[in-house]
């Protein structure tokens, strides 16, 4: 698989500083150790940094086939809101209450639009409200990928978390939320 993407033309090496740099690989390979433990299980990491829209579509449009084997597996890793000052994102909404509850409806909008399958209605979301999801590209070339592949995939969110709930403009959080992807059968 790795030879086969390479030679598409489009995807680099990450050279030693960058990947030394990078740890959402450190933070999924011990999770993905346990979920696949007795499996012989391959991988093949891909890094997905700021990339446009029009590549975020090419991209997952060349990934796409990937998804209609049964035998693949698809992790794609990132945040949600990192909110406060020191991440230079405070939107606040206070028709929904406290800063957390407007966090939290924020996040929940994006998360409602990911389960839609739908990158265009994504990338709108996005470029209305900045929301601070560092893993954006990722998912919405996931997005691309399910929307250009032969099988139909649907989205569903588990788990949604805040690291603390904030009441003032001078605290801060980053959300996390967990979704899973399946064949609907």
């Amino acid at each position: 698989m790795i030879k086969e993407i390479r030679a598409m033309g489009k995807f680099g090496m990450m050279d030693l500083r960058v990947d030394e740099a990078e740890h959402s690989m450190e933070m999924h390979l011990p999770f993905l150790s346990k979920v696949f433990q007795g499996h012989d299980v391959k991988v093949v990491p891909i890094l997905v940094g700021a990339v446009s829209a029009e590549n975020e579509a090419m991209y997952g449009e060349l990934l796409s086939k990937y998804v209609d084997d049964p035998n693949n597996f698809f992790s794609v890793s990132s945040d949600f809101c990192h909110w406060g000052s020191r991440f230079n994102y405070m939107h606040y909404d206070n028709n929904h209450g406290p800063i957390h509850k407007s966090i939290e409806a924020l996040d929940k909008m994006g998360m409602d639009i990911i389960e839609t399958g739908d990158p265009d209605a994504f990338n709108k979301y996005l470029l209305e409200f900045d929301n601070t999801i560092c893993g954006r590209h990722p998912i919405s070339i996931f997005l691309h990928m399910i929307k250009h592949s032969s099988s139909k995939i649907k989205i569903n969110f588990l788990k949604y978390e805040q690291s603390s709930q904030c009441q003032t403009m001078r605290d801060s959080s980053v959300s996390y939320a967990s979704a899973a992807a399946k064949l609907e059968c």
